[in-house]
């Protein structure tokens, strides 16, 4: 049976925003200002020619993160193998690989704009919902109702036609689902910019709170806040919030739960939810962002980068993997961002035929990229590399 419209008024949510007589509010603007700066300041560190390789990396990352606080762990290094055709036999790890695949194709979506100036939107919420569903296997497309066992189909971008439960939280009747969105588009689409920063966390609750959809209401959330910082603070997508939540993730649920709690008392703001609980998770959520950036831009230090894969290098010579001399080209790369592949005989002083060889070399090994057979040669950042040339990125599995 279709579910009732229960009449909830949409000011049920609020508040929507952290108020301007919050004790806290002037040290969280201070917060958003350090963020803002620091990641504007770590994108003008990087080259241009890394910043495509890095994101694309970091993509594979945020994918992982964010599908293992929804517990299921498939790693970047079996992700980078999903996005080249190369699927597990084992039918449940293909599954999550076509699960992870979905997740980037999204993102990549994402960071190349689709979202820009209305990720907020009741529209821009369901095509996240459906472009990500769209992909999944059909095993993955049903949940099962914990107290009928029965299993219900989730359909792509459709909103949940019943009532649900989630944990202690009961959210709005299915019908309302619709005037509680457009009362968020309307709150969180026409903020400026640092007050964009200050509400993602709020908003990434308030639509966790709504709970739109029968099944992956968590990615969806996660999904439009990397669109919403990556348009107010101009991220370039080589940094991941999902990293952090992920890493503190009983922190994260915690802040989440004690979202949906209602006003504590009198000085708990003036809505039925309470403020003090979404300046505590804001303040986690801002913080978390800076912890990201501050790792990031630790791993990404030229010195410190560029030494650990010439090392690399170094070993695979020994060891007969790569020809010798391949550390030059990749330390021209280091150095210069891209290199023509027409300077490559006079940085191996080899004929243009032996360099060829040696650029193959390492673009098989995917340490190399470029655009087309004739566009620069930059470095590239497969996710096998990635405990040896950034280390702690995600957990070391062998590939």
């Amino acid at each position: 049976m279709a579910a009732k419209d229960r009449g909830e008024s949409i000011g049920l949510m609020e508040p929507l925003l952290i108020g301007a007589g919050s004790p806290k509010r002037g040290a969280l603007t201070d917060v958003a200002f350090e963020l803002a700066s620091k990641s504007a300041g770590f994108r003008r560190s990087l080259p241009a020619s890394l910043l495509s390789s890095l994101a694309g990396l970091v993509r594979s990352m945020n994918c992982y993160y964010s599908n293992l606080i929804e517990g299921h762990d498939t790693h970047p290094i079996d992700i980078e193998r999903a996005l080249k055709g190369d699927y597990s036999k084992d039918t449940r790890k293909r599954d999550l690989q076509l699960e992870a695949k979905a997740h980037i194709t999204v993102q990549q979506w994402i960071d190349a704009g689709g979202l820009k100036g209305h990720a907020v939107t009741a529209d821009s919420i369901r095509e996240i919902h459906k472009r990500f569903c769209d992909q999944l296997p059909e095993d993955l497309l049903w949940v099962e109702d914990p107290t009928t066992k029965e299993r219900i189909e989730v359909i792509p971008g459709v909103f949940r036609d019943r009532d649900v439960a989630v944990g202690l939280h009961l959210p709005v009747s299915a019908p309302a689902v619709p005037r509680f969105l457009e009362r968020f588009a309307e709150v969180y689409g026409k903020l400026g910019k640092t007050e964009t920063i200050i509400a993602a966390a709020a908003a990434h609750h308030r639509l966790a709170w709504i709970h739109p959809f029968l099944d992956g209401n968590g990615r969806v959330a996660r999904l439009m806040s990397h669109a919403t910082l990556l348009e107010a603070l101009d991220t370039g997508g080589v940094w991941s919030i999902a990293r952090g939540l992920a890493r503190n993730v009983d922190a994260y649920k915690g802040h989440l739960a004690a979202c949906d709690l209602p006003r504590r008392n009198d000085l708990d703001g003036r809505g039925p939810l309470s403020e003090e609980a979404l300046t505590e998770f804001t303040s986690f959520f801002l913080t978390s962002c800076i912890d990201q950036v501050a790792f990031m831009e630790k791993l990404m230090q030229p010195d410190q980068l560029h030494t650990r894969i010439l090392l690399w290098a170094e070993e695979e010579i020994r060891m007969g993997k790569l020809p010798a001399k391949s550390g030059a080209i990749l330390e021209a790369v280091l150095y210069r961002g891209e290199i023509p592949r027409a300077d490559t005989p006079g940085i191996f002083e080899i004929s243009q035929r032996s360099a060829s060889r040696f650029v193959s070399a390492l673009t098989d090994r995917g340490v190399l990229t470029s655009e087309s057979t004739r566009a620069p040669l930059r470095l590239a950042f497969p996710a096998a590399l990635a405990s040896r040339w950034m280390p702690g990125l995600f957990p070391e599995r062998t590939p």
